[in-house]
């Protein structure tokens, strides 16, 4: 992890480039199929859906008061975001058109303020961030 600071244009600029903002998805695409197959499933990308801690509001806890049901439906909901088609599975032009909403409403919500942050190693933030300063990135 690392302390970084960037704004809404550090992020916009990232997704507009759209080699690196493609190349950098893509290889967390391939990180997570586990099985190579081109597609993830569920079960693929149940761990990076709950690593984004939703409802987080205690330093990595999520809310006690949310039952495990109620948790499991949430996630699937992000799954079915990425799913555009209902398939049951995510293909590389779901992931990618998802990735740019998020990381594009991230852009948003960050305005035109630089804000410091820490952002951990790897993470698109952190791609857009070295991008920006014209630093090598590092595999997502």
């Amino acid at each position: 992890m690392s302390v970084e600071i960037l704004d809404g244009s550090t992020v916009r600029s990232f997704v507009e480039d759209e080699g690196a903002f493609n190349s950098s998805v893509d290889g967390r695409f391939a990180a997570l199929d586990a099985d190579h197959d081109g597609l993830l499933t569920y079960a693929e990308m149940a761990g990076e859906l709950m690593s984004l801690r939703v409802l987080e509001k205690h330093f990595g806890v999520d809310d006690a008061d949310v039952q495990p049901d109620e948790l499991a439906t949430l996630y699937h909901g992000l799954f079915a975001r990425f799913d555009r088609d209902g398939s049951g599975e995510v293909d590389r032009d779901e992931f990618r058109a998802e990735m740019r909403e998020v990381m594009l409403a991230v852009a948003n919500g960050l305005g035109f303020l630089p804000v410091q942050m820490v952002v951990e190693e790897g993470s698109f933030l952190k791609v857009a961030v070295d991008r920006e300063l014209g630093q090598p990135a590092k595999a997502a």
